[in-house]
C-alpha cells in the first residue's frame, strides 16, 4: 500500500528527503526520468487470491539479499515510472542501490542522530505468487537462510531517534533519555497487488514488538493529512493524533501536509 507513513524513500537518499519517507534525503532525479514520488498515497488493488497469507512471515531483515529485495519494493511502491522512458530500468536500479546502501548504514548504526534501526519485512514463498505476480516476484525476490526463494511483499523501518529529517518532532517522552525511548516508523509500504489483505496491520504489530523490546515507550508515525485509509489503519492499531505539520513547512518541502500520530507502548502486553 504505498501506505506510507511519511517521508518515505528516505533512506533511499541519505536522510530521506521527504520524497516519501522518514529518512530519505536530497535525491536529485534526472529530468530524463519523469518520476512522481508517491508521498503517502495508498494505492488500491484487489489481489487475485489469499492463499499466500497462510505462509506469510513478518520479521526483521535477516540478510543483505532480503534487504535488497526490500529496497526494490520501496522503489517500486514510492515512484511511478513511465515504462517507455529511456533506461528506466537502469534508473530503478540506481534508486534501489541508493536506498540499499543508506539502509545498511542506518542499521549498522553509522547514521548520525539514529540509535537502533530495524527493517521489518512481510515475505511469502515465491511458489505462492510466481504464476500470478511475475513483475513483483522478479523485482523483490530473495533466498532465505534455508535456501527457499521468498518475495518481500511489505516493508517498514523502525527508527530509534529524537526526530526524523524534515519531519514533525514528537513530544514524548520529555527530558533526559528521550532519544532512547522514542521511535518512528518510516518507509511503510505494501505491494500494490496485495493490498487489502491486512499486511499493513501485521507490519505495524511487529514494529511495536520490536520497539518495545528496545525499551521504546513512545512510537510515532507521520501520515499525509488527506490519506484517510492510512490514517484509519494507524488509528485502528492504537495511534492517536498528536500534532499537525505547519502548512508553510509542507509548502516549502513541496509535499502534502502531514499529521504526527503517537502510541504509548509502556505497559502494553501481548503485542
Amino acid at each position: 500500500m504505498a501506505l506510507l507513513s511519511s517521508s518515505s524513500l528516505s533512506f533511499m537518499a541519505p536522510e530521506f528527503y521527504n520524497v516519501l519517507h522518514h529518512q530519505s534525503s536530497s535525491l536529485t532525479l534526472s529530468r530524463r526520468f519523469p518520476l512522481r514520488p508517491v508521498i503517502t498515497a495508498l494505492h488500491v488493488c484487489t489481489p487475485p487470491h489469499r492463499e499466500f497469507l497462510s505462509s506469510l512471515f513478518v520479521s526483521e531483515t535477516a540478510s543483505e539479499d532480503e534487504l535488497w529485495a526490500a529496497a526494490c519494493l520501496r522503489v517500486r511502491s514510492f515512484y511511478d515510472f513511465d515504462p517507455n522512458t529511456f533506461s528506466v530500468q537502469d534508473h530503478k536500479k540506481y534508486l534501489a542501490e541508493r536506498e540499499f546502501e543508506a539502509l545498511k548504514e542506518r542499521i549498522a548504526g553509522k547514521r548520525m542522530g539514529f540509535g537502533r534501526v530495524s527493517c521489518i519485512n512481510a515475505t511469502v514463498p515465491l511458489s505462492q505468487l510466481s504464476s500470478l505476480l511475475d513483475d513483483l516476484c522478479a523485482a523483490c525476490k530473495f533466498t532465505d537462510d534455508d535456501g527457499e526463494d521468498r518475495v518481500v511483499v511489505g516493508t517498514l523501518d523502525v527508527n530509534q531517534c529524537l526526530r526524523l529529517p524534515d519531519e514533525i518532532t514528537g513530544k514524548k517522552p520529555e527530558g533526559i533519555g528521550a532519544d532512547f525511548a522514542r521511535a518512528y516508523l518510516s518507509n511503510v509500504c505494501v505491494a500494490k497487488e496485495l493490498q487489502r489483505n491486512g499486511l499493513g496491520y501485521k507490519l505495524v504489530a511487529k514494529s511495536k514488538i520490536v520497539a518495545q523490546g528496545w525499551g521504546i515507550s513512545d512510537l510515532y508515525v507521520h501520515v499525509a493529512v488527506d490519506n484517510e485509509r492510512a490514517k484509519n489503519l494507524y488509528m485502528k492499531t492504537g495511534f492517536v493524533h498528536e500534532s499537525d505539520e505547519p502548512a508553510w513547512q509542507a509548502r516549502f518541502l513541496d509535499r502534502p501536509q502531514r499529521l504526527l500520530l503517537w502510541i504509548g507502548l509502556s505497559g502494553i502486553n501481548g503485542l
